[in-house]
């Protein structure tokens, strides 16, 4: 049966090493674990570090985390359904929103508690937040409906349109800020820019004054940062190992014969004449992994393609002997992982070793 080693320690290392270069820049760090489906593990060693809120989109996430003892505060990155919202308001204590529906909603629930709401800014990505530059009279309409329970602003670079993160992005947002309290008279407490896209910033010095927290995720977990195409530099690469086992070990050609259509998803696959080639069947497939974001971890193994539940491994460049068994390490993307943590069928097994 497949598995994924998870190393714990070596994500502290990550987050330790993360929570200090932004605390010079004074610059607080949500430590995000929804990649891992709010696993436990992760979030302990996440707060060991010192890093002080948990950043979660799924409720189901922070009941998971709070059903195993983690006592930390939790940042909800995504709003709820509307039903959801009284239990949202009784597990986490901060809310990204970017819609004055939804936070009517919030603020209309009767509760005790006071909360913390970030209003999201569209800065360029095309995510989540109001445009820029039409921002001013929405974040006055929101201060209208929330009050003092408004507490910062923020922005999303990276996810969805790749867009970079820059001073001058950032920039926007501390005008807003400014334009806000002139408005107002009140100083946000909190402007929420970064994400993992956002860290060369910090390793250039670059970031501007008042940008105080960042959201951090694939950088603690998985030390990459997929926007700028790099591995992040003073974290590690290896806090999780996925592992498939071999079901098939074949000499086959390397074209398949026959008129080629399309895959089962929807796919027309692209083959070139390599000859008679030795390849692994492997015990897992879409349903558990994105294939292109495995790196195998034995030399001359290339991921040829997949099916829902097989994935195809061509060994013929590995100087080793492998057979029927035996199982093939892999390092994983953050697209890799967030599948493979998402399905039921890899066993989980966490090494407490660096």
């Amino acid at each position: 049966m497949a598995y994924v080693e998870v190393y714990p320690k070596r994500i502290y290392q990550n987050a330790l090493f993360l929570r200090n270069s932004c605390a010079e820049k004074n610059i607080e760090v949500v430590g995000v674990t929804k990649v891992t489906c709010g696993d436990p593990h992760v979030a302990e060693k996440i707060l060991e570090s010192g890093i002080k809120i948990i950043g979660e989109s799924r409720l189901e996430n922070i009941k998971r985390l709070k059903s195993a003892g983690i006592d930390a505060k939790f940042m909800l990155l995504r709003p709820p359904e509307h039903e959801m919202v009284q239990e949202a308001l009784s597990l986490a204590h901060y809310f990204l929103v970017s819609d004055l529906k939804v936070l009517a909603n919030f603020i209309d629930v009767n509760r005790a508690e006071e909360k913390g709401f970030i209003y999201m800014i569209d800065t360029g990505d095309l995510r989540e937040g109001v445009w820029y530059s039409e921002a001013l009279p929405e974040l006055l309409e929101a201060y209208r409906i929330a009050g003092k329970e408004l507490i910062g602003i923020g922005t999303n670079l990276g996810c969805y349109g790749g867009v970079k993160a820059t001073p001058e992005k950032f920039i926007l947002l501390k005008e807003l800020s400014e334009n806000f309290k002139k408005a107002t008279g009140v100083e946000l407490q909190i402007l929420s820019t970064g994400n993992t896209a956002s860290l060369p910033l910090v390793e250039q010095g670059v970031v501007p004054q008042g940008i105080n927290q960042f959201r951090l995720g694939e950088s603690i977990i998985c030390g990459t940062d997929v926007t700028n195409n790099r591995n992040v530099p003073g974290t590690r690469q290896d806090s999780f190992i996925l592992y498939g086992e071999i079901i098939e070990l074949k000499r086959k050609p390397s074209i398949p014969e026959g008129e080629i259509g399309q895959d089962a998803f929807g796919r027309k696959p692209h083959f070139e004449d390599r000859g008679i080639r030795l390849r692994a069947i492997l015990d897992l497939g879409e349903q558990d992994v994105l294939p292109s974001g495995l790196t195998p971890l034995i030399k001359g193994a290339e991921v040829l393609h997949a099916s829902s539940d097989h994935l195809i491994v061509d060994l013929t460049e590995v100087s080793q002997t492998l057979k029927v068994g035996e199982y093939l390490p892999f390092r994983m993307s953050y697209g890799a992982l967030l599948r493979t943590m998402t399905s039921h069928y890899i066993r989980k097994e966490y090494i407490y070793a660096l």
